[in-house]
Formats: C-alpha cells, sequence, structure tokens
C-alpha cells in the first residue's frame, strides 16, 4: 500500500495519501528490521577458525579452538565491527547468544555488556547465556543463571541430537525452566539443529512446558529438524508448540549450509524449520541470520535486506502476504518482546528501511540500494542517485 508519512520528534505524526510523483514508481520499505537470532562473540572468526568441512562437527571442533584465544578485547572488536554493520543496514534490535561456559566466558559476557551500553538508543542488544542444556541442573548453573538475571538477560542452551543424552536433557531443561520461572528470565534454546530424530528435542520441551505450565517467554531456536516429521506428526506437534505458547526462530542459512551433509553428495534432504505450517498453527515465526562469517556458516553480515532475499527462496515465502514479512519485522519484534511491533501507525518510531526496489521482484532480481531513515533523519550515506530513492525526505 502505497503511504506518506508526517514526522514530528521523531515519530509518525500522520498517514496521507502519496503526493504526486510524475507517474514514477515507489520504493518498497520495511519498518526496521529485527535479527533474533546472532553470536556476536564468534562473528568473524572463520578467517583464523575455519570449518572446511562445512560440518556441525567441524564447526564444533574450530569453535573450541577459537574459544582458547578468545578475549575481551577481541570480543569488544568484533561485536563493534557487527553493530556497526548492523546499524548501517537498518537493524534496530539484535539478540546474540553468547558461549558461556568454558576459558573465554566471562570476557565474552564482558564485552558484550559493554556493548550493550555503548549502543543503547540505537540498537536494542540482548543477550542470551549459551551452554549444554544439561549444565542448568548443577550448581554452577544456579550460580551463572543468576547472574544472567541480574544483567537483564535471558537463558539458553543446546539441545538434541549429538549435543546432550535424552535423560540429561530432560533433567536440564527442567531445571533450566524452574530457573527461569524463579528467576523471571525469558529463554532461548538451540533446539534440533540435526537432520535425525526429527522434532524429538521440540517435543522435550512442549511437553515439560505443558506438563508443568511454564509461562516463561520461550522460543526454540533452529527447530530444524521439525522440517523432517510426516505430515500428520507435523500437524500435531505444530499444534501442541502453540497450545505450549512457544516461538520458533527459524535460521534458514546456516541450516541449509551445515545439515544434510552426507559425503560428496548434494542432499536432497534439508533440514529447516518449517515456518508456513508452523505459521498455519498460530505459532509466532521469526528468521533470522545465525551467523557472522565464524565456523558455524562462513557467510553472513547482519544485512537483513539480503537475509529477506535469501529466505524468500529457501522457505518459499512470499513477501506481498502478510505471514511471508513477519518473520522479519512484526514477528520478530514479537519474540524478541520489543516495545514497539513494527506497525506503521500514528506515534510509531519513524524508522524505516527505504530500498531502490519498486517491486518484490526487483528485490528478489539484485540487491537493492537502501536509505536508512532513524526517528525521522536519514543515516549517512547521504541521499542515492537511483531514481527510487532520489529526492526522498520526511516532511515535517
Amino acid at each position: 500500500m502505497a503511504v506518506q508519512l508526517r514526522v514530528s520528534e521523531g515519530r509518525i505524526s500522520a498517514l496521507e495519501a502519496p503526493g504526486p510523483r510524475a507517474g514514477a514508481a515507489l520504493p518498497l520499505a520495511l519498518t526496521a528490521p529485527v535479527e533474533p537470532h546472532a553470536h556476536l562473540d564468534k562473528a568473524f572468526s572463520w578467517s583464523m577458525h575455519p570449518n572446511q568441512a562445512g560440518t556441525v562437527a567441524g564447526a564444533l571442533a574450530a569453535n573450541g579452538q577459537e574459544h582458547l584465544s578468545r578475549t575481551r578485547e577481541r570480543v569488544l572488536e568484533r561485536g563493534e565491527r557487527a553493530l556497526q554493520l548492523a546499524w548501517a543496514s537498518g537493524l534496530r534490535a539484535v539478540r546474540s547468544h553468547i558461549d558461556s561456559l568454558g576459558p573465554a566466558a566471562e570476557a565474552s559476557w564482558e564485552a558484550l555488556l559493554e556493548l550493550r551500553r555503548r549502543w543503547q538508543g540505537r540498537i536494542e542488544l540482548q543477550l542470551v547465556a549459551l551452554v549444554p542444556i544439561d549444565h542448568w541442573a548443577t550448581p554452577e548453573g544456579t550460580a551463572l543463571a543468576r547472574r544472567v538475571a541480574d544483567a537483564g538477560e535471558r537463558l539458553g542452551g543446546v539441545l538434541g541430537p549429538g549435543f546432550v543424552a535424552p535423560q540429561a536433557a530432560a533433567a536440564g531443561v527442567l531445571a533450566l525452566l524452574r530457573l527461569a520461572e524463579g528467576l523471571g528470565c525469558g529463554v532461548d534454546l538451540h533446539v534440533d539443529e540435526a537432520d535425525s530424530q526429527p522434532g524429538a528435542g521440540v517435543a522435550l520441551v512442549t511437553r515439560l512446558v505443558r506438563q508443568h505450565g511454564f509461562g516463561v517467554p520461550l522460543a526454540c531456536s533452529h527447530s530444524s529438524s521439525l522440517g523432517l516429521l510426516g505430515t500428520k506428526a507435523l500437524e500435531r506437534q505444530t499444534e501442541a508448540i502453540a497450545a505450549a505458547g512457544l516461538s520458533v526462530i527459524a535460521l534458514p542459512l546456516t541450516n541449509l549450509w551445515l545439515l544434510g551433509r552426507h559425503g560428496e553428495a548434494t542432499p536432497s534432504r534439508r533440514p529447516l524449520a518449517p515456518i508456513r505450517q508452523l505459521q498455519r498453527a498460530g505459532v509466532t515465526v521469526a528468521v533470522g541470520g545465525d551467523n557472522v562469517q565464524d565456523p558455524w556458516y562462513p557467510g553472513g553480515s547482519l544485512d537483513p535486506i539480503e537475509l529477506l532475499r535469501q529466505s524468500l527462496a529457501a522457505a518459499q515465502l512470499a513477501p506481498w502476504q502478510r505471514l511471508g514479512l513477519a518473520p522479519f519485522t512484526t514477528a520478530a519484534a514479537r519474540v524478541l518482546g520489543l516495545a514497539w511491533d513494527g506497525v506503521v501507525r500514528v506515534g510509531a518510531p519513524a524508522d524505516l528501511v527505504v530500498l531502490s526496489a519498486g517491486t518484490w521482484g526487483e528485490l528478489l532480481a539484485r540487491p537493492p540500494q537502501r536509505r536508512v531513515l532513524r526517528a525521522g533523519q536519514w543515516l549517512p550515506p547521504e541521499p542515492s542517485d537511483h531514481p527510487l530513492l532520489a529526492g526522498l525526505s520526511p516532511l515535517p
């Protein structure tokens, strides 16, 4: 829908029909997108710690080696570089998981908390403690949970095939949920990032939440192997996820890169969160970029428009439909619990990303130029000479 905005004191003061532009096409514009799942502590570490096999096992090994040489200063530099990219690309919020067990855990938290302070008022930076799920059932896990809660942040963990034995996983999830409930923390899990035992981790989390009546905000990141379930089993599982009030953060680029590998063969089964089936069941689904040039994925740049372009094809999403676009904007804002839901209305922040594409086909055909509007002001670089972007200015 074409619309003209009036802006006052950084917020939308009026919505009007657009004025004449001599028949020129109007540019596409998105409300400022949200990155719901990143790893700023390990960003840009691929060059020193590559995972050339492209496997989960290779990523774990390279990640472990990187952790041995990680310092507060290195994480600060990498995180600052990543957030500068995020700001220039138009992101308004980033949720980052932090490796929270091992020799560099303390340094990583110190650096990311400092970055949260530096970027306050520009990018909302949320943090999640990432540990093996059974760690929460230990005294050390309880102490970590209290420190995370004191910082106003979230608890996380990893479960699914190949990470923690099923019995330990169940005890860990239950301990995690009890800690989160008692401390008032949200939860964001790495779950079912696998190409076996479809949906086993999500099923465990769903069962425990419903059985014990936990009410903490809980996101299941990845949920990749859910997509390997048969039609009826998937329908039952998505309905259970919706009934439990869980949300899902799909991470298509990293999952398509890592999962389904079998030697040198081109994979025919690609584990990917079943976004559209989850949405039909009433589950809130966000899409994230996950990794930024680290051992888990050599690409990634915290560019929400490039993530959108690649994810549309990977997950067959239609951006001209509300549910096709929501995972990058309004649904992602809901998963992160942001104050602004990302809907254009009077009183909303005047935060937009305006593109040099006039149609969704043009967006998919080539990476577009953009202008980023924040609080009614254009961020540098200054106006583009692209015909769809030239002369754009917010009205007083």
